[in-house]
């Protein structure tokens, strides 16, 4: 018997189709009261050949997805998501959203950004692109390193 690696997503979708009011109630329910998140319930509005993307990497496929979700919840000491704004056109959902992270001896951090949720023929997400300045959001809260910061990046994009 060949011991083949199974994904936990069907290949029919068995969801209901994405809207602003689902996906905002989806990732609402996403943070518990320990400040982990548990992503299992949105899983399934992921198409299995998924695209991701980020400021630090590219994923192909819901199982390298799911994988980065389950490290980032295990890094975390905690991690919350505000969302904002949310809007949808055509097979596109865009959210702008804060989302705070503390690891072990480091103190919450506030990274702000958006997400674009690109939607199948199918109704599932085949494409998710994060945009947001990891960087520039960390720096903010150290000091001595946020006016050095804004002054490098000032000079090289200003």
């Amino acid at each position: 018997m060949q011991n083949e690696k199974q994904s936990v997503h069907p290949k029919k979708p068995s969801v209901d189709p994405l809207t602003v009011e689902s996906v905002l109630n989806l990732w609402s329910k996403t943070y518990n009261t320990e400040g982990k998140p548990d992503w299992s319930h949105i899983f399934p509005y992921y198409h299995p050949e998924l695209r991701f993307q980020d400021s630090i990497q590219t994923l192909h496929g819901i199982d390298d997805f799911t994988e980065m979700c389950h490290r980032l919840t295990r890094r975390c000491k905690e991690l919350h998501m505000d969302i904002h704004n949310i809007t949808k056109s055509g097979n596109i959902i865009m959210m702008d959203w804060t989302m705070t992270m503390s690891f072990r001896r480091s103190p919450s951090t506030p990274i702000y950004g958006c997400t674009r949720l690109t939607l199948h023929d199918d109704g599932r997400i085949i494409e998710q692109r994060d945009y947001y300045d990891l960087w520039g959001d960390i720096m903010n809260n150290v000091p001595g390193l946020r006016r050095l910061y804004r002054l490098i990046m000032g000079k090289l994009f200003g």
